[in-house]
């Protein structure tokens, strides 16, 4: 979860670093970092967010990968390109989009944003080869400073979510129109990661439907599309796929209000990409997260808002104590709020 807490050059930080390790203290096995922006040119999505951009920024991500480490858990490097939802970059001000369509909604203020978010320039085969390299040299980066594995943020609105979504992308090349068309160029990204890291260093991608900017969005061909977009991906050279939808046990597809009898996001997931799958959406309650494994749902459930409130959930779970309630406030600049978990002594995401 972006906490917007690095430098303002995108550096990780030593209180970024006892921030990540406070989650393995806390019991949690695995640790994805929020997403790092993957180049100085298009896609970095917010002010004092990290990168690993660049080998500096690589080097500062070494104490956190060190303090997880020791701490007893594993890490994954999110990367992350924002495309046309970028609302603060220090390289560039025009955004990079697969078509010139403006976003829906509004700037996140949490985040700094404010107001709409304009209209992004239409991404050339040179921007689009710039932002495979991107993905694919902070991949490397990652590998080289101890990470335990990369995960591609093709999900909740960001550039590989816009070339996946009907309507942010209306491109006329091999890259748009059909669905099989449209999850190309995250399968471009993934291959070219895949043989960059090589086969023995894990590769993940992160997908949804829903988007920072709207939040209820469902794709257009329902289950064809979960079968193309997952069928295409269990392809690409990936280890796993972690999807994410409000609530991660609810059918992708509802025929309307409160229908309970459709397949899960998670579910299509194993059932075309033969991949393990991951699951997020309001699993912080621990017989919804058991439901979904016990029922072979998913391989493994992630926890974000209810971690960011409870550092410690795991611990707490094996030990029956109560789970401290979410506040959205937690998610405001996190300096203060970081300081703040410290001194509680609790544990987060």
């Amino acid at each position: 979860m972006t906490r917007i807490s690095a430098t303002s050059e995108g550096l990780a930080t030593d209180q970024m670093a006892s921030y990540y390790a406070s989650f393995a203290r806390g019991g949690f096995g695995l640790i994805i970092t929020e997403g790092a922006y993957t180049d100085e040119l298009y896609s970095q999505g917010y002010f004092d967010q990290p990168g690993l951009a660049n080998d500096a920024q690589a080097q500062s991500w070494k104490k956190v990968v060190e303090d997880v480490h020791q701490a007893g858990a594993k890490t994954i490097a999110q990367l992350m390109h924002a495309g046309a939802i970028s609302q603060g970059n220090r390289f560039v001000t025009q955004r990079l989009a697969p078509s010139s369509i403006q976003p829906k909604g509004e700037q996140l203020s949490i985040y700094g944003g404010e107001g709409s978010y304009p209209t992004p320039g239409e991404a050339t085969k040179e921007d689009l080869q710039n932002v495979i390299n991107g993905f694919v040299d902070s991949a490397v980066r990652a590998k080289t400073i101890g990470f335990d594995g990369v995960e591609i943020h093709g999900a909740n609105g960001y550039l590989l979510d816009q070339f996946l979504t009907d309507y942010t992308n209306q491109r006329r090349d091999e890259f748009g129109g059909s669905t099989a068309n449209r999850v190309r160029f995250l399968l471009e990204v993934s291959r070219a990661v895949r043989q960059a890291v090589g086969p023995d260093f894990t590769v993940g991608i992160r997908i949804s439907q829903g988007k920072v900017n709207d939040y209820t969005h469902k794709w257009a061909g329902n289950e064809e599309d979960a079968k193309v977009i997952f069928g295409q991906l269990g392809q690409a050279g990936l280890d796993y796929i972690h999807v994410t939808e409000h609530k991660a046990w609810q059918p992708a597809f509802p025929q309307y209000e409160g229908d309970n009898s459709g397949e899960s996001l998670a579910v299509l997931a194993k059932k075309y990409a033969g991949l393990p799958v991951v699951a997020n959406g309001h699993l912080e309650e621990p017989s919804k997260a058991n439901e979904m494994l016990a029922n072979g749902d998913a391989d493994m459930v992630t926890i974000g808002k209810g971690a960011l409130a409870n550092h410690d959930w795991v611990n707490k779970i094996k030990d029956g104590a109560p789970l401290h309630p979410f506040d959205p406030d937690m998610i405001l600049r996190p300096d203060a709020k970081i300081k703040e978990f410290e001194v509680r002594g609790t544990v987060a995401n």
